[in-house]
């Protein structure tokens, strides 16, 4: 038995050709320039959430991928928000909030009970996986920086740059935990005077 909801989802065709001129719609039917800051911010947190996807399929851990698989819907929560443009009280759509910021933060301090201090700046690497986390890490502060742009002109509920902030906190120590967890080293970079 299909759902209503479900019915939608076979009911629309992937293609609509209303974007063929370089134009796409916001959740609100707003109307806006595909290169608009709007669009590069969800955009790029759509981005973020497959390359998770890369990460999730390189990397098997039941435990991680239990929080991975809340991260993901999380971006996708933070993409509507952003696609929303300010309406959401228009939209029954889902939120950000505190509790997920904290979720993140102690995420990353029972990762770092596990790790050596760092001493000195790592360079990406060390295994694919642990490659993939530093992928998402640069992602995700790109993605915090197009949402602080667009926070300069319009609307942005601060709690969706908090989480993209504390995440790339959160990728940063994955990359190293990850590293740890399948026997690699971290490089330090040491730099040449």
């Amino acid at each position: 038995m299909v759902t209503p909801k479900e019915a939608i989802f076979i009911a629309m065709k992937i293609y609509t050709k209303t974007g063929d001129k370089g134009q796409t719609s916001l959740l609100g039917g707003t109307r806006l320039q595909k290169n608009h800051i709007r669009i590069e911010a969800y955009g790029t947190v759509d981005e973020l959430n497959s390359f998770m996807g890369v990460l999730r399929d390189s990397y098997k851990d039941e435990t991680l991928n239990v929080l991975w698989v809340d991260i993901q819907d999380r971006l996708f929560t933070l993409g509507s928000i952003l696609a929303a443009a300010g309406e959401t009280k228009k939209f029954k759509l889902p939120e950000i909030a505190e509790s997920d910021i904290t979720v993140l933060e102690n995420a990353i301090d029972a990762m770092n009970n596990e790790l050596e201090p760092m001493r000195s700046f790592i360079l990406p690497g060390g295994n694919i996986a642990a490659s993939w986390a530093h992928v998402c890490r640069t992602v995700c502060r790109r993605a915090e920086r197009r949402c602080v742009e667009l926070a300069a002109s319009e609307e942005v509920p601060e709690l969706v740059i908090k989480y993209l902030n504390r995440l790339s906190d959160y990728f940063f120590v994955l990359s190293r935990f990850i590293s740890k967890k399948q026997g690699s080293v971290d490089t330090p970079w040491k730099p040449k005077v």
